[in-house]
This record gives C-alpha cells, sequence and structure tokens, in this order.
C-alpha cells in the first residue's frame, strides 16, 4: 500500500488544489472601529443556490487508509476545521477515476477555512490530534444528494496517509 506524508499547507502547495485563509490569524488591511477590524472578503465564491452550513463530525481511525473518494463537477467546497487541526487529502481533477499519482495530504489548522476548488477529488476531513473532528461543510444545498460521486478505490490504489 502506498504511503502519502502529510504536508503543511502553504499557498504554493495548495493552490493546484484550491486556496485557503486562517479566520483565527487575520491579516491585511482591516476596517476598523473602536472595538473592531473587519477583514472583508477574505475567501469568496459565486453560488447560484442557496447555501447550506453543515457539520460534520469525524472519528480519528486507528489508521488513514483511504479506500474512497469523491469529487463534486459543479461547485468548489468549503471546509472550515472548528475543534481540531485536520488532515485533508486532495487529488487534481478528472473526469471518472483520481489521478493518485499526484495525491497529496496536508495539515489544515483549526480555524483555517479552505476552498477545495471544483471537481478536486477528496473525502472527510480527518482529525489530526483529537479522537474526533468537528468541521463546518459549506455547499450548495444538497450538493451531497445531486452532485458527489463517490467511488471505490481499485485494491491496489487504496493509499496510508502518516504525519
Amino acid at each position: 500500500m502506498r504511503t502519502i506524508k502529510v504536508e503543511e499547507l502553504t499557498r504554493d502547495s495548495f493552490s493546484p488544489f484550491g486556496v485557503f485563509y486562517d479566520m483565527l490569524h487575520p491579516a491585511g488591511v482591516a476596517l476598523t472601529g473602536e472595538l473592531h477590524s473587519f477583514y472583508p472578503d477574505r475567501l469568496s465564491e459565486a453560488w447560484s443556490y442557496r447555501v447550506g452550513f453543515s457539520p460534520i463530525t469525524v472519528k480519528k481511525p486507528e489508521k488513514m487508509v483511504i479506500t474512497q473518494v469523491e469529487h463534486h463537477f459543479t461547485t468548489p467546497e468549503m471546509i472550515l476545521p472548528l475543534d481540531d487541526d485536520m488532515i485533508l487529502h486532495v487529488s487534481p481533477a478528472t473526469a471518472d477515476y483520481p489521478n493518485l499519482n499526484e495525491t497529496k495530504a496536508f495539515l489544515v489548522p483549526k480555524g483555517t477555512l479552505v476552498k477545495i476548488a471544483t471537481a478536486i477529488w477528496h473525502l472527510a476531513p480527518l482529525p489530526a490530534n483529537n479522537d474526533s473532528l468537528t468541521a463546518m461543510i459549506i455547499l450548495p444545498e444538497t450538493t451531497y444528494a445531486r452532485d458527489c460521486p463517490v467511488i471505490d478505490l481499485k485494491e491496489e490504489d487504496v493509499f496510508a496517509i502518516e504525519r
């Protein structure tokens, strides 16, 4: 079984798969008042549907073995880890089956909003430190029911993730 090492999340390393912003440590020009600093439009997306904000809870597996992946042909997906850092695996966009030779796994710090580009292969984020992870998934409503093909990887393509 192939093993993928978790990488640090950087703009260069993640750019083929999407973008991200550290919401807990905002930087740059802010609109400020006596009690606040507002950092507008750090990530944006134009969806033509109503947007759903859906919490997900994920248990930490004994071994991080990936046997399935999914993607969305019509929309990016945003994920915000709320109570732990998360490990997110991604593979480049393809039509029918992922190019697993280009798969990467990233350590996403808690509070960092990740926008996975349209058609990028991925699956649920995994807890990095705790026994479970709670994250917020942001997608157009019902994407999971109409634009979420989940495929089982061929036995020879199953991979493990290591820190």
